[in-house]
């Protein structure tokens, strides 16, 4: 099948930009990870011939994956599997890519202050040679989305908003983006861009997803900021690094993952357990997975406009594509509201 054969897939615009993008995104932390360049291939393949187009990586994935038993990986790896299979099929035409800039290159996070501020940043000289790193990678001449991948607080933003429209004005960088940022920290940067004259930043990617503090931290102040300035919202992280997958289950033995440690730090903890277990109900009344529920949940919240979901083989991609269609009834979003409420303070947008 040939890109864009599946016309019926819907496709949202991305706040009040010029992109429209596939009701998901596929996301690539686990290029050159936890997935080999064929299996990536795969999975590529397969989210194209379900009618994906929104393809998000960044340059630093995955340089920790040495840390975490995985191969060896000094960044830029994920970008140049893409690069590779986006020459070889040659979709790059239809397809709404975005990778991020900031953090160190060629140096694990852990040993970052061996080159520090050499390769990472936010500053005019590492964005505009990241940026051309990025390209050469891709095998491309643009990105549709450039984002900053978190804050610099060593460098001004209007330094780093007046180089990122430089490369929108050289045509190298279509839209510009943002992730993990706080409310205060985007709401300067819209501030810099309207008072300088300078690109703003179209679209936020936070982490979100059903867990309670990462609920709050995203709702509270950055979802009505983002609405009021028609910001778009690509959401990573919905399955919560898998704990909201279905292979978490409380009682029951961790599975088998690369990031199972990691989630019993910091995610498949006791105060989450209520959550899954509900999830995991939902899930089996409407007969369909607890992937789909927790993606189908992030997706019925306002403002969000296309999730990132990850996979490592085709199989596990179209076990969460499977169900996009399956939209979840109010009342079972109301059951997962009220399982994952928190205290919510008042905002600032609301007076």
């Amino acid at each position: 099948m040939s890109f864009g054969a599946n016309d019926t897939a819907p496709y949202v615009q991305l706040g009040d930009s010029g992109l429209f993008v596939y009701r998901v995104g596929l996301g690539t932390m686990q290029f050159g990870w936890s997935v080999d360049e064929a299996g990536a291939f795969e999975v590529l393949d397969a989210y194209v011939e379900r009618g994906g187009n929104f393809i998000d990586t960044a340059d630093c994935y995955s340089c920790w994956s040495s840390q975490l038993g995985g191969p060896e990986n000094a960044g830029g790896v994920s970008e140049a599997i893409i690069g590779r299979w986006l020459a070889a099929r040659g979709h790059r035409a239809n397809i709404v890519l975005a990778t991020k800039v900031r953090a160190a290159m060629g140096v694990c996070f852990a040993d970052s202050r061996a080159t520090f501020r050499q390769r990472e940043g936010l500053s005019r000289r590492w964005i505009t040679q990241a940026c051309e790193d990025s390209l050469r990678r891709l095998q491309t001449d643009h990105l549709d989305i450039y984002y900053a991948h978190f804050i610099d607080p060593l460098i001004p933003i209007e330094e780093t908003l007046s180089v990122f429209t430089d490369l929108v004005r050289q045509g190298k960088v279509r839209y510009l983006g943002c992730s993990n940022y706080s409310a205060w920290r985007l709401m300067q940067a819209l501030w810099a861009s309207d008072r300088g004259g300078l690109e703003r930043f179209v679209c936020l990617q936070p982490e979100y997803n059903l867990l309670r503090r990462v609920r709050a931290s995203f709702e509270t102040e950055l979802a009505p900021l983002c609405e009021h300035y028609k910001l778009g919202v690509v959401p990573y992280s919905p399955l919560a690094g898998g704990v909201l997958s279905g292979k978490y289950r409380p009682g029951q033995a961790l599975p088998d993952s690369v990031r199972a440690e990691e989630n019993t730090e910091h995610r498949f903890v006791a105060e989450n357990h209520d959550i899954i277990q509900a999830l995991l109900n939902v899930a089996e009344r409407t007969g369909t997975t607890a992937a789909q529920v927790a993606v189908n949940w992030v997706r019925a919240k306002p403002g969000v406009n296309a999730p990132l979901i990850g996979a490592n083989r085709p199989e596990q991609l179209a076990g969460v594509m499977d169900g996009l269609d399956h939209e979840l009834t109010a009342e079972d979003v109301a059951t997962l509201d009220a399982v994952s409420d928190f205290d919510k303070p008042r905002t600032m947008l609301e007076t």
